[in-house]
């Protein structure tokens, strides 16, 4: 029996399977450079194209033309191209949403909508987005302000809602001067009590509710040792499953940070080998030279790791072997390029 269906109650929220690393750009040669990359590296990372940010004011239109136009055409080779709509509340909300969605919501691999007040205002956004064609289109958002935050358990069970992220400036400058400015660094986001509770509230919202978390960005971008820190601390201390990049040279680094190391991924599959042959009863693996009983419970969690694995380009016979990779994944051989299975 397959790990999926052996571990996991059909009927329970199962988490999307998305990359670890979400690549925002809005600029016109930014966004071709970005999906330049991704077709590169194959489809670890997915790529934002910015209708937000990257829009010129009173040029919101004519930006979410290029948008569709890039989202539907041959650069968005892996189909992992998202967009990020401006605001509710935003004067061309509803132009740039239909010019988006109409042309492109077949190519859409999901929508960002920003700047949430609460519950109400993604219910609107969905509502908007339903109506001009997009109700397949899942949606990511944005948790950066004070409402957001204290209906974060509300966004986490929309049913539309595939992934919420944390929106560190945003959330710092809301609080009008009282969180100093660096909490908005790459080491002092993590030292700040106020940036630190949202950030666990986010994620556990998330994984009560089986969406994917996404850490937000590090501002410091030649500081490659910086972010590889804080995309280790986001995954394994906050739980996070995915994280922001706003610069080309960060998206390796997040890649190789959110994946498992290749030691972990080779005790979790013999842990699964071994539980698949005794027809996932109990089982006594030794690693490390201690002896350890395993069960359903701990089966689960390395199969996630193993799932993660393949998500961010492990899936190489160094790492997976060919075997287990055709029976669980029955995916081809990762393109060689892609940061995770470079990093091993």
């Amino acid at each position: 029996m397959h790990p999926r269906a052996a571990l996991f109650d059909p009927d329970e929220a199962q988490v999307p399977d998305l990359p670890v690393c979400d690549h925002y750009s809005g600029v016109e040669p930014r966004m071709r450079k970005s999906l330049e990359l991704q077709a590169e590296l194959g489809p670890v990372f997915d790529v934002t194209l910015d209708a937000e940010d990257g829009a010129p004011i009173g040029g919101e239109v004519e930006h979410a033309h290029l948008i569709a136009e890039l989202a539907t055409g041959t650069m968005n080779r892996h189909g992992r191209v998202g967009a990020r709509v401006p605001p509710v509340d935003h004067p061309r909300f509803g132009d740039v949403v239909s010019v988006i969605v109409g042309r492109a919501a077949s190519r859409l691999a999901y929508l960002m909508v920003p700047k949430m007040r609460g519950a109400a205002d993604l219910a609107r956004a969905a509502q908007a987005i339903d109506a001009a064609g997009g109700a397949t289109v899942p949606l990511h958002a944005l948790v950066e302000t004070h409402g957001a935050l204290r209906e974060v358990q509300a966004l986490a069970a929309h049913p539309r809602i595939e992934s919420l992220s944390f929106g560190l400036m945003d959330f710092v400058s809301a609080h009008r001067g009282a969180i100093p400015q660096w909490a908005m660094t790459a080491r002092g986001q993590f030292e700040h009590p106020l940036v630190m509770r949202a950030k666990l509230e986010i994620a556990a919202a998330c994984h009560a509710y089986g969406k994917v978390p996404s850490h937000c960005v590090v501002t410091e971008f030649q500081d490659l040792e910086a972010l590889k820190s804080a995309a280790e601390t986001a995954s394994r201390r906050l739980g996070y499953l995915r994280m922001w990049s706003i610069h080309p040279a960060q998206i390796r680094p997040i890649v190789e940070a959110y994946a498992p190391t290749a030691s972990e991924v080779a005790e979790a599959v013999e842990i699964l080998v071994a539980a698949q042959a005794a027809q996932w009863a109990p089982i006594r693996h030794r690693h490390a030279g201690q002896d350890r009983l395993h069960d359903r419970a701990s089966y689960r969690y390395h199969w996630q790791l193993v799932e993660r694995a393949h998500r961010t380009g492990m899936a190489g016979p160094q790492v997976l072997p060919p075997a287990q990779r055709e029976a669980w994944f029955g995916a081809p051989q990762p393109a060689t390029g892609s940061p995770a299975a470079s990093a091993q």
